[in-house]
């Protein structure tokens, strides 16, 4: 069966990001585990808190992909433990976040059960760029110039 694309448009050339980010989300897992928070801490900072009790941070990996931040965890199953009850599964998740343009990871620590990710966005430098006049086949240069 053929997917069908609503940027399939000739006018909506250009807009295969917004597609794929689109399709992203569609595939977004609904399950609420590891639970988390969102903190804005500062200006420009924000932080990611997930609440990963039982896994060390050997146990937990972080990756960017295309503006994508995903959390991954996956526990070691000690097969040398007896169990007469076990009621904490050592299951595996992955957690994923859609980050917006230009944020920045700036780290992670685990700390007391808690996975923080601390996220900055900085400040957009000012810029000026002159554009190339062509005129008769000659060119003049084109220079970029900072603005403080």
């Amino acid at each position: 069966m053929a997917r069908v694309s609503l940027f399939n448009s000739p006018l909506l050339l250009g807009f295969e990001h917004l597609e794929r980010t689109l399709d992203r989300l569609s595939k977004v897992d609904g399950e609420g585990y590891p639970p988390y928070n969102i903190e804005q801490t500062g200006p420009n900072g924000m932080r990611i808190s997930l609440a990963v009790a039982g896994f060390t941070a050997d146990d937990l990996a972080l990756t960017v992909e295309e503006n994508q931040l995903i959390v991954r965890g996956r526990q070691r199953d000690e097969n040398d433990r007896v169990y007469l009850h076990r009621g904490i599964a050592a299951r595996q998740f992955q957690r994923t976040f859609l980050l917006a343009e230009g944020i920045e990871i700036e780290g992670a620590d685990l700390e007391d059960g808690l996975l923080h990710i601390t996220l900055v966005r900085p400040e957009p430098k000012a810029q000026s760029r002159s554009i190339e006049i062509r005129q008769g086949g000659s060119r003049t240069k084109t220079t970029a110039i900072d603005v403080d």
